[in-house]
């Protein structure tokens, strides 16, 4: 992300980087070797004017904005789904599902939007102080949440195959539905959004030769994943819910046509949205309240204590509580924020910055080749980008006019 808003823990370790890190083209320096960690906002500033910068900076927000309106519906609703306990009568069909008027507990007439409203309290009272503050030392958070979305996707692609195997599938899906493929570009883009971890990652790679590969062989792994839980879902379960997580649970309708009945299986796939995207809030609500600082900043009017520690914090959590509060639907917020701030992310702001440091290298080390240059280096190849970036904002936003109507 831009401004990352955790310190560094260089003191912990000895640098990445020594001087020699620099040495792999016939042991000299090379003009092109990436030797420190620059992110998007410094790019941008290097390359774009006043307005683009803030143009960039607006992106940024926007999508920050729409990822913690995801996480602050996506984990009071896999909280709600857990803790309510209200069954169907007998008289009303299995295939029936609950709606959000319905009631949460036999005892007791609060609704199921009123209990995720209340879960939505309850999680911003919990994690919402933590954007007032800054979030340091998270290496022992990321471990932690590695390790759990890999034992969490392991698991969803495990019990799917073996409903599969057992013969107890339920999914038929159609052989096509071109009614999906405008959704599918925003979901796509949010599930493939790592562009702005890359400077991270790639600056401390001592021998940067491999790096195509390295990248190319990351993605396919991901795509790899994402198939096969695609494909066991969509097989497995007549009906997916907009968290997949939440298919697993016990069906009390018929038991027997639970995924399995190992409750930790159960509950820990209903609530691995608490525990991963719960640990990721903070950071990204803090990084969102840097990023609105350096957006609006002004060297002639610094901010003063107030509104500095004060009301770009605020600004940062309320409009993604408003959010969820007013909708769950979580598959529906995903699709926005991809489709429109993520296309920015992913494809626009990308593709302009390679653009305007292609123009910068003829100044900087003209006659000299760029022994990391890309095997996309045509300028074709930045137009098709922005071409397909436009192409799915318009479908997508067609698609959104076609469902109001």
């Amino acid at each position: 992300m831009v401004n990352e808003s955790y310190e560094d823990e260089t003191s912990e370790k000895e640098p990445l980087l020594g001087n020699s890190s620099t040495e792999i083209f016939n042991n000299s320096v090379s003009d092109f070797e990436i030797t420190e960690r620059v992110e998007l906002g410094q790019m941008a500033a290097l390359f774009f004017n006043r307005v683009g910068i803030f143009l960039f900076y607006l992106c940024m927000v926007l999508y920050l904005y729409g990822d913690l309106a995801i996480y602050a519906a996506a984990v009071p609703k896999s909280l709600r789904d857990v803790i309510c306990t209200y069954k169907l009568p007998s008289n009303i069909s299995c295939n029936s599902t609950l709606g959000e008027t319905d009631r949460c507990w036999n005892s007791h007439g609060t609704s199921r939007l009123q209990a995720y409203r209340i879960m939505v309290a309850v999680f911003i009272v919990c994690l919402g102080p933590f954007t007032f503050f800054n979030v340091q030392k998270t290496k022992y958070l990321q471990i932690f949440t590695t390790i759990t979305r890999w034992l969490a996707f392991i698991l969803m692609i495990v019990l799917a195959a073996i409903r599969l195997e057992k013969g107890q599938g339920t999914g038929h899906p159609v052989v096509a539905d071109f009614s999906g493929i405008p959704n599918l570009f925003g979901v796509c883009i949010y599930s493939f959004m790592c562009h702005h971890s890359l400077p991270s990652l790639i600056t401390p790679i001592r021998n940067k030769k491999g790096l195509y590969g390295l990248i190319f062989s990351d993605f396919t792994l991901i795509l790899g994943f994402y198939a096969l839980i695609s494909f066991t879902g969509i097989y497995s379960f007549s009906h997916l819910k907009d968290l997949y997580t939440l298919n697993f649970l016990p069906d009390d309708c018929d038991p027997s046509r639970s995924v399995t009945n190992v409750k930790f299986f159960e509950y820990f796939l209903a609530l691995f949205p608490v525990f991963t995207l719960s640990t990721n809030f903070p950071i990204i609500s803090v990084t969102l309240r840097n990023n609105l600082k350096t957006m609006f900043y002004n060297e002639e009017r610094p901010y003063s204590w107030f509104v500095d520690k004060i009301v770009f914090p605020v600004a940062a959590i309320t409009p993604p509580v408003i959010v969820a509060i007013i909708t769950n639907e979580v598959e529906f917020l995903v699709g926005i924020t991809g489709s429109y701030a993520g296309a920015g992310i992913q494809y626009v702001i990308p593709a302009i910055l390679v653009y305007c440091a292609r123009k910068e290298v003829t100044n900087f080390s003209p006659g000299h080749v760029n022994p990391l240059k890309s095997p996309f280096k045509h300028v074709a190849w930045v137009i098709f980008v922005l071409i397909w970036a436009c192409i799915c904002i318009i479908f997508v936003t067609v698609n959104h006019i076609i469902n109001k109507k």
